[in-house]
């Protein structure tokens, strides 16, 4: 059994394994006790935990956890803030961001995040007002790392030239969807990003030439890539993948890199999802990836994948850009 692999964070002061463990899913969604699950997760070697003010109950459930182990100074927290009200109303402002962290820190049982980040960016808000109420709050103790999820590289790059020009501390890590899969279409409909896929050669670019970490989420394409589809059924896709997982992901494009995933795990005696998570490892990218399950033997299988090689031509043949393998 291999074992997890560790990176480093800009303001963050401990190793962060470099899956975190994701949380929107059940049974932490309904806010249940998911203690057993959460201590072979953390047996496994993943120290990094996901989640969201946005995720219903999912953050009452991890903090039972983390307060009943007293193990918060041994992990790496992320929570994000400021997603829009269920009415679409906009709530990138101070007040509802500190409205978020207060409630946060209750569930969460800490008044520390290792990492937080906004769930969605409003560009009718100054980036620059943005980083100051970030700064405020790491001033403050109360936050580490800070960033975006779901911000476009270049927003992220107008809030850190604010940063720069006023002696203030940068975004330091952005969270956008990140996979094999090419996010087609924005799953939820209000926000999304994503640097995946051939129209987004210029976002992986500038990641890889500024190295600023990226935590993928839907690294799995929202179970495209999980092993249940097969890509000789993809007829019966809609019935095994969800409704968002159809928007995003479920396209002939994909299924072909779903085949072709097929054909390299065979080759390598690995599982797709395997190939999948080792497809985002073997990138030029700074990379982490956000996994969401509820078996401890799937985590490890996991982990094993931060330790398969994927050659050049290999990722060419899984990004559709060579038709054969040697």
């Amino acid at each position: 059994m291999s074992s997890v692999t560790y990176g480093s964070i800009p303001y963050v002061d401990k190793p962060v394994s470099q899956i975190f463990y994701g949380t929107a899913i059940q049974p932490y969604l309904t806010g249940q006790d998911a203690n057993e699950l959460l201590d072979a997760i953390y047996a496994a070697g993943i120290t990094a935990f996901d989640c969201a003010r946005n995720y219903m109950a999912a953050e009452l459930s991890l903090g039972k956890w983390i307060d009943a182990r007293g193990n918060r100074d041994k992990i790496v927290l992320l929570t994000k803030c400021g997603h829009p009200s269920m009415f679409g109303k906009k709530r990138i402002n101070e007040k509802e961001i500190r409205k978020d962290f207060a409630k946060s820190s209750k569930y969460l049982h800490t008044d520390y995040f290792d990492i937080y980040l906004l769930h969605r960016d409003d560009p009718d808000v100054e980036a620059g007002t943005i980083v100051e109420i970030f700064n405020a709050l790491h001033a403050e103790g109360k936050i580490g790392a800070f960033g975006g999820s779901n911000w476009m590289h270049q927003r992220i790059e107008q809030a850190n030239e604010y940063a720069y020009a006023h002696n203030l501390i940068p975004f330091s890590v952005s969270s956008p969807n990140f996979g094999l899969a090419d996010q087609i279409n924005d799953p939820w409909g209000h926000g999304c990003v994503t640097i995946s896929g051939p129209s987004q050669t210029e976002a992986r670019r500038w990641y890889e030439q500024n190295g600023m970490p990226v935590i993928a989420y839907s690294s799995l394409g929202r179970g495209l890539f999980s092993g249940k589809l097969k890509s000789a059924d993809t007829d019966k896709a809609a019935s095994i993948l969800d409704g968002t997982a159809m928007k995003g992901y479920g396209y002939p494009e994909n299924y072909e890199r779903l085949r072709r995933c097929e054909l390299l795990a065979e080759k390598k005696g690995a599982s797709v999802p395997q190939i999948a998570m080792a497809w985002i490892y073997n990138q030029k990218i700074n990379s982490f990836a956000v996994v969401s399950t509820t078996r401890a033997k799937r985590m490890r299988e996991n982990i094993d994948a931060l330790h398969i090689k994927l050659s050049p031509e290999e990722l060419a043949f899984l990004d559709l850009e060579r038709e054969e393998l040697s």
